[in-house]
């Protein structure tokens, strides 16, 4: 079975830190591009953050200098460490396996934004991260 299972979601003071993992199961992290994404109550998704296969990375302006995607192939995990959290962080979030074979992020991708919801495949079940005093 084909499967993303997230962990390391909580509640956490604002300044502090979080690492989210995400496992893969039934097929191989490597050959795609993988995205943090999240939701808040009254709010449409957005892609936070994601990775290619290559190790590109694209980050959401927001989130830009706190967060850090990385990838441990030998262990079929993404990660998302996430530093100097802000209440604004608060939300659900969501990893998700996107275009395979999708190696690099051209310059326009770049710009634009790659982390685009509907060209992802498999989805996990969603962690809640709240950030709260």
């Amino acid at each position: 079975q084909v499967q993303l299972v997230e962990s390391g979601g909580g509640l956490v003071q604002p300044g502090g830190s979080l690492r989210l993992s995400c496992a893969a199961s039934g097929f191989t992290l490597d050959y795609y591009a993988i995205g943090w994404f999240r939701q808040a109550p009254g709010k449409e998704r957005e892609g936070v953050s994601c990775i290619s296969s290559s190790s590109s990375t694209y980050y959401l302006d927001s989130v830009k200098g706190r967060f850090t995607i990385s990838r441990d192939n030998a262990k079929n995990t993404v990660y998302l460490q996430m530093n100097s959290l802000m209440p604004e962080d608060t939300a659900v979030y969501y990893c998700a396996a996107g275009p395979p074979g999708k190696t690099r992020y051209s310059d326009y991708e770049l710009l634009t934004g790659p982390c685009r919801s509907y060209e992802y495949n498999y989805w996990g079940q969603g962690t809640q991260v709240t950030v709260s005093s």
